[in-house]
């Protein structure tokens, strides 16, 4: 039941604009949660932070270009580090110098995807070891799957799409409609979700909302190709 009212929060936020770092404190055992943009072309921000510890770890991961929520996007898989402070010192030496005295003790990085848009990523902290559970890490990849589709509404309302003088007119509108019916079948998404990777794909790559959908209906564009290489 917890797990249900934290999915529909999440579904809702953007209209409801509630937080969507609460849902994961809701249903699983971390203390704190954010969520942040990584590089082009959202920018590198944080969208939520359920605290300051969260926040200022996210800043640093920000100013040295390195940390769990880097590397999660950069591999598309999930970064469980269950002793942040002795663990992958190698990996990130300098997150490691900068965050001794953060409070973070475990870190759980998941990359924000949806199809073929690497947006940024959700970070999960914890206060003591023991790790999440393979349900827990399901639950959490769920909801994280549902911030995605948040985090790119939210930052599509802040930018501004190229377009055509032609995208109003009847040909382009059927055309997107015909687009989004086929990024519908190839992601397994709603329509409104669907719409809302075509959008997202056009403003990352400079392109017109049409020039994607008519590169969708040709097939030169395959959304489940790209999701998966």
């Amino acid at each position: 039941m917890a797990f249900g009212a934290a999915a529909l929060q999440l579904s809702l936020s953007f209209e409801s604009h509630t937080s969507i770092c609460d849902p994961f404190l809701q249903v699983l055992p971390v203390n704190a949660a954010a969520v942040c943009t990584l590089g082009a072309p959202f920018g590198s921000e944080t969208v939520c932070a359920s605290n300051s510890m969260a926040a200022h770890f996210d800043e640093l991961q920000f100013d040295l270009g390195e940390g769990p929520s880097w590397a999660a996007l950069a591999t598309r898989r999930a970064v469980l580090v269950d002793n942040f402070p002795t663990s992958r010192g190698t990996t990130w030496p300098a997150l490691m110098k900068a965050s001794e005295h953060s409070g973070v003790h475990a870190v759980y990085a998941f990359p924000l995807i949806l199809g073929s848009l690497e947006i940024g990523a959700v970070s999960l902290h914890s206060n003591r070891s023991g790790g999440l559970s393979p349900a827990q890490i399901l639950d959490a990849e769920v909801l994280v799957n549902l911030t995605a589709v948040q985090v790119l509404r939210r930052s599509l309302t802040f930018q501004t799409l190229k377009t055509n003088l032609e995208d109003n007119e009847g040909y382009s509108r059927r055309v997107v409609h015909q687009a989004t019916g086929m990024v519908l079948a190839q992601l397994n998404l709603s329509a409104a979700d669907a719409l809302l990777i075509i959008h997202g794909h056009a403003f990352a790559h400079g392109r017109t909302v049409r020039e994607v959908a008519s590169d969708v209906v040709t097939r030169r564009l395959d959304f489940a190709s790209i999701s998966e290489s």
